[in-house]
């Protein structure tokens, strides 16, 4: 077990990553926000839309970002829309573990994705990740407020965010209640394509 704890967002602007009511996920906003995934090749493999995207450096990014995740958490707020809105075959194609309160049976997709509901806190859920993970790394999926628990913890060693040139006013503010007095980051890559920038920091404790 030695992969690294990460996440990875598209983000607008002035900081938020979604819409405050799920029913605007899927909205002109979250479209806009996430324009510059829906172009790539991968992306359309992915989700079986079949061939054709374009490749470069957003297409090359997404398929690094999911060949490096052995297995992902997140919270039970975007396990709920995605339940919903996710094709038959989920597009993690891996072990997720779903932070949640109440218990559930795995899920189990077409495709290697399997749900796992853990219902005895973060660290529980990041423990059973990690072990599934193996030697590849644990991506922290979502949605915001799981995010930051596990900033705030101490339990994210990287992070990556596409910053897109898209503003949303209201929102879920990726940082909204971090712990700055804990956290401190320290650059590691900065890279701009034609849609967005792609910001990588490595976490450390203050």
């Amino acid at each position: 077990m030695t992969g690294k704890v990460f996440f990875s967002v598209s983000m607008s602007l002035d900081g938020f990553i979604a819409p405050g009511s799920l029913s605007e996920l899927m909205g002109q906003q979250w479209m806009e926000l996430q324009q510059w995934v829906f172009p790539t090749r991968f992306f359309r493999e992915n989700l079986g839309l079949g061939e054709g995207g374009e490749d470069g450096r957003d297409d090359d990014i997404l398929r690094e970002t999911f060949e490096r995740t052995g297995a992902s958490v997140m919270g039970r707020r975007m396990f709920d829309a995605g339940e919903r809105m996710w094709p038959e075959e989920a597009p993690f194609h891996t072990p997720v573990f779903v932070v949640t309160h109440g218990r559930r049976d795995p899920w189990e997709r077409p495709g290697g994705t399997t749900f796992h509901f853990v219902d005895d806190g973060i660290e529980a859920a990041l423990d059973r990740a990690r072990e599934a993970a193996g030697d590849r790394d644990v991506r922290i999926a979502g949605g915001g407020a799981t995010i930051l628990e596990y900033v705030n913890a101490g339990l994210v060693d990287e992070f990556s965010i596409a910053l897109s040139p898209v503003l949303f006013g209201s929102g879920i503010r990726l940082f909204d209640g971090v712990d700055a007095g804990r956290v401190t980051l320290e650059p590691v890559h900065a890279e701009p394509t034609q849609r967005v920038t792609h910001l990588t920091y490595a976490v450390r404790e203050r």
